[in-house]
């Protein structure tokens, strides 16, 4: 039997502790974000939903249908690496081992977890449900609010595939393979499946619900015997040629088939969360060989090394390999004035950077470097440069953010210059950056490629200040992955709007941001780092 008192209070309970996160107010903002671009001006060329060169008008139906489906292909994304590292947290702080002695069944432990992600997942449907209200209000179209056709396609098309990426969070944490940073890989290469298969027609369990709406929009179009342009239906950020013309459209009737359907997608997400009670163990000493692998102390209870271990890396040795000594009296012999003092913190700060990285990831790392001096030139700024910025992805997502998930942070709070310390480490993960893009800057420049060059030295400063900034504000690894996969993945579909690196090219010159304004921003990015950086230690000091 499923004591229901202690399910619900273990379910909200953990609900109470995530969204009290700074990753989950990350998460949110950009949410938030994408509630505001899901429902854009009248007059804007970029879009959310194109119907042939259409829009509906900006009612409750349309408004909360954008967003919702918006939002379910957001969250499947984002909101996976907000909710999976419950189990782990357990066990860093020692939460499990107490459960471990009580009477709860391991099956009722890991759908108390599948209820508190629910919960966090649902919370950020409701607040996009919200901003999908404000925005109506707000373009003006048409203030008149039905709440129910508002809400109900956050009920039947978002809530559903959230209740899958729940149960899939837990699933990958109790799976050995998948628990660090390389589920965290997997899970976006799924994900963008979901995302792409989950709209066909013959999706199972109606998928995301795109096809139904579809249908629906196509149907109302051709009732006003309004033409459809040759694009199409299309869902995702998007740039027109115009501004999309506008017909009435007042909701999809979901057949009770459809409804049927995403009912049985939520008992499917019950059972995968339910699924790991096989083999899991619970914390039970007697069960160790199924139970999640300690890690080290930390607040999101994945050590920062693990993320690189299970990128095909070896598990780092203990704190000796570590430069941050322990012993008493270390930290007063730092003298970070005399010269050279920045050298050797730098160099220090690589070596943990790069700590337990295996002879495999080096031997991948230099057969991309060999082919950036071996393929010809169209393809290596177009192809192989977003390939090697994307390969120490893991590696990166380490700044800012290992202090806190390997227990140093008070130990480091000691260093007498916060600016000096936060500063080597991301010129570590600058230094990591520009060895991984050297070739493609050998022929850039043996080429004469000026603008190429300029956006490669853009994109050098731009992802670790994009990583320490994510890693410093969240104090977790996972929001760097989930934000810049997305933005790689972008990218290398030709959306110059996002190209930091110089990968796509009109006419052989490239198309993206000028390497000014991603200077400006990584710029901005540090700034942040020192402030809030600095901060933190004046309120712990």
């Amino acid at each position: 039997m499923v004591n229901v008192r202690l399910l619900t209070g273990l379910a909200v309970g953990d609900f109470r502790d995530r969204v009290r996160r700074p990753a989950y107010a990350v998460t949110l903002l950009a949410a938030i974000g994408l509630g505001y671009l899901a429902v854009p001006n009248v007059d804007s060329t970029w879009v959310i939903m194109d119907v042939g060169g259409n829009r509906g008008v900006y009612n409750s139906a349309y408004v909360g249908a954008v967003t919702a489906l918006a939002g379910a292909l957001w969250l499947t994304f984002g909101g996976f690496y907000v909710v999976r590292s419950g189990i782990a947290r357990d066990e860093t702080s020692r939460v499990g081992q107490i459960l471990a002695a009580t009477p709860l069944r391991t099956s009722s432990y890991l759908l108390g977890k599948f209820l508190s992600n629910l919960l966090v997942l649902a919370s950020m449907t409701g607040v996009l449900a919200v901003t999908a209200l404000v925005m109506q209000l707000a373009r003006g179209e048409n203030r008149s609010v039905d709440p129910v056709a508002l809400v109900e396609p956050f009920v039947l098309l978002s809530l559903p595939v959230m209740a899958l990426t729940a149960a899939a969070a837990i699933l990958f944490e109790t799976v050995p393979l998948l628990r660090a940073g390389f589920g965290n890989v997997v899970w976006f290469v799924l994900a963008l499946a979901i995302s792409i298969g989950g709209q066909s027609a013959s999706a199972p369990f109606g998928g995301l619900g795109v096809n139904q709406v579809a249908q629906s929009l196509n149907a109302a179009l051709e009732n006003q015997h309004l033409q459809s342009g040759g694009g199409g239906f299309s869902l995702g950020l998007t740039k027109v040629s115009k501004p999309l013309g506008t017909f009435l459209w007042d909701g999809f009737d979901a057949s009770g088939g459809f409804v049927l359907g995403r009912v049985v997608l939520v008992l499917l997400a019950c059972a995968v969360a339910l699924l790991p009670a096989l083999w899991f163990g619970r914390f039970d000493p007697a069960r160790a060989a199924g139970s999640v692998v300690p890690a080290k102390a930390g607040a999101e209870g994945e050590s920062a090394s693990s993320a690189v271990e299970s990128f095909g890396t070896a598990a780092p040795e203990p704190a000796p390999a570590v430069t941050w000594s322990t012993a008493p009296g270390a930290l007063p012999t730092t003298q970070p004035t005399r010269a050279g003092a920045f050298g050797r913190l730098l160099v220090g700060e690589v070596r943990i950077l790069l700590q337990g990285v295996s002879p495999w990831w080096w031997a991948v790392a230099g057969a991309l470097t060999v082919a950036g001096f071996a393929l010809p030139m169209d393809t290596v700024t177009g192809m192989l440069l977003p390939g090697v910025w994307l390969w120490p992805v893991l590696i990166w997502s380490r700044l800012g953010s290992q202090q806190v998930e390997n227990g140093l942070e008070v130990l480091l709070g000691a260093y007498p210059t916060a600016r000096r310390r936060l500063l080597a480490e991301w010129g570590s993960g600058l230094v990591l950056t520009a060895v991984m893009g050297v070739a493609p800057l050998v022929r850039m420049l043996a080429a004469g490629d000026g603008p190429g060059v300029a956006c490669w030295v853009g994109g050098v400063l731009f992802i670790p200040s994009l990583a320490m900034s994510l890693g410093v504000l969240s104090r977790t690894h996972r929001v760097f992955q989930a934000i810049y996969l997305p933005i790689w993945y972008i990218l290398v579909n030709n959306v110059a709007a996002l190209d930091f690196m110089g990968a796509v090219r009109v006419d052989g010159k490239p198309a993206g941001p000028s390497p000014l304004l991603v200077t400006a921003l990584s710029a901005a990015m540090l700034a942040v780092v020192f402030l809030v950086g600095t901060a933190r230690r004046n309120v712990k000091g």
